[in-house]
């Protein structure tokens, strides 16, 4: 039997070796999915789905600490920052519960001409149908979370491929599901290489891809769907932000810190390029290094740790290398520029990096912060606006009309004014534009995605 094997990525230590499915199994499973929503005899009310996800958050709260080292453990996240994520993903579960009873049509008005009297029209929303979910590493349960709990609170089947690095926290959610009630076909987790995931992606069966990943394999996915399939892909950024000459340093740089080295830079949407104004670029970025040499890396099981390991040692060799060669290309290192271990970078702050260089071109995914001049503001945000990537940017300043310029300049998904781009909480729609994305997360805005829209049209004489 083929197997994974799911390591710390941290040392390396085995924490789990997991059957792999092969073709048959996966399609065992895509079939179950697949009748259990074709027959409607079995599908769930929405009180008793609720009822279920009730006790789904009952039991969550009752092993926040069990969870919170699953994910530390096999996602390298530190524990202090997994147990947020554990929380908020309990909380996603409420939102779900709370956005069941939101779910609702419209009337649509008749009678306004002749060829429409003696009719009523209302629209229905209905499950979309088979949802298949490909997850990233970064947030092993948050991610869950968000791909199966709106599916389920809907009333359609969803199958989940955890990233195979970090399987273990969508393997718990869907046990505590069950033990809450969940009957079965409704969520099944599927561990399985990458040929089989492409073969579920392909089939008719499947009505609704969510997929969080690369931008290249995404597209590639998107592009293999069968006709009728729906999507929402949520891929990179690289995420810019704009500092004024006016902005509050003291509220400023803390945020960019914690928005740039959270979970070791490894965030869709992490502080990236950071364009201040010449005024103050030597103050700021003094102040930048001075809390990124304060951050306590290493160990994330360990609750001081504040930056963790990267997912993978060859994650570590591609940062090292891009540092490298932006530092070649005229680079200035203020802090970090090395790795501490096979697994883990020091929190970096580059100043000035070739506009040319990968740094400032492709997302970092990692623990490197570029910070950039400027004198005109448009400068700026014409430098933020100069890649494909459009997911969430950011601006400090203490002008308002100078804050709603940006906001409609940047060419971004959300624009934080005074906050850093890794700002999220789970009832706001997140999702990238351009090569970043297609489509709309957040719980209600999932949810959303996964019904569709039905009209019923009544005739009647007596109207």
């Amino acid at each position: 039997m083929n197997t994974i094997k799911v390591n710390s990525p941290f040392d390396g230590s085995l924490i789990q070796e997991i059957p792999l499915l092969d073709e048959h199994q996966v399609e065992e499973k895509l079939a179950k999915a697949y009748a259990l929503f074709q027959d409607q005899s079995r599908w769930l009310k929405p009180y008793e789905r609720i009822a279920i996800l009730e006790k789904t958050k009952a039991i969550m709260q009752t092993r926040v600490e069990e969870l919170t080292k699953i994910a530390a453990s096999e996602g390298g996240k530190p524990y202090q920052d997994s147990k947020v994520e554990v929380l908020r993903a309990i909380n996603g579960v409420q939102l779900a519960i709370e956005h069941i009873g939101q779910l609702k049509g419209e009337q649509i008005p008749m009678g306004t001409t002749v060829a429409s009297i003696n009719r009523w029209a209302f629209t229905l929303r209905e499950p979309i149908g088979v949802v298949l979910s490909i997850s990233a590493f970064n947030h092993p349960l948050n991610l869950a979370v968000h791909q199966i709990i709106p599916a389920f609170a809907v009333g359609t089947p969803v199958i989940i491929k955890p990233a195979t690095s970090t399987p273990l926290s969508a393997i718990e959610l869907v046990k505590i599901m069950k033990e809450a009630g969940l009957p079965e076909d409704w969520a099944q987790v599927v561990i399985c290489n990458r040929q089989n995931a492409e073969n579920m992606v392909k089939d008719s069966r499947i009505n609704y891809l969510s997929f969080i990943g690369s931008a290249e394999v995404g597209w590639n996915l998107r592009s293999k769907l069968s006709p009728g399939t729906r999507c929402a892909l949520e891929h990179g950024g690289s995420a810019p932000v704009i500092v004024e000459a006016d902005a509050d340093l003291s509220q400023t740089v803390p945020a960019l810190a914690k928005g740039g080295f959270y979970h070791a830079g490894q965030v869709c949407v992490s502080v990236q390029r950071v364009y201040v104004h010449e005024n103050i670029i030597e103050e700021f970025t003094a102040q930048l290094v001075e809390k990124a040499n304060l951050l306590h890396v290493g160990d994330p099981m360990d609750p001081k740790t504040e930056v963790g390991p990267l997912i993978q040692t060859y994650e570590v060799d591609r940062v090292e290398q891009w540092v490298n060669e932006a530092v070649t290309e005229g680079a200035k290192i203020m802090c970090g520029g090395k790795r501490i271990s096979d697994t883990c970078y020091q929190p970096t702050v580059l100043l000035n990096p070739d506009s040319e260089s990968k740094v400032s071109q492709h997302e970092v995914f990692g623990p490197v912060v570029c910070v950039y001049a400027y004198s005109k503001l448009q400068d700026a945000v014409n430098r933020a606006n100069s890649l494909p990537l459009a997911f969430q940017s950011a601006i400090f300043t203490s002008n308002l009309d100078v804050a709603m310029d940006a906001v409609n300049q940047l060419n971004a998904s959300a624009v934080m004014v005074n906050d850093h781009t890794a700002f999220r909480v789970d009832w706001m729609p997140f999702g990238g534009r351009d090569t970043s994305g297609i489509g709309m997360g957040g719980i209600p805005y999932s949810m959303h995605e996964m019904t569709r829209e039905k009209l019923m049209v009544i005739k009647s004489k007596v109207l």
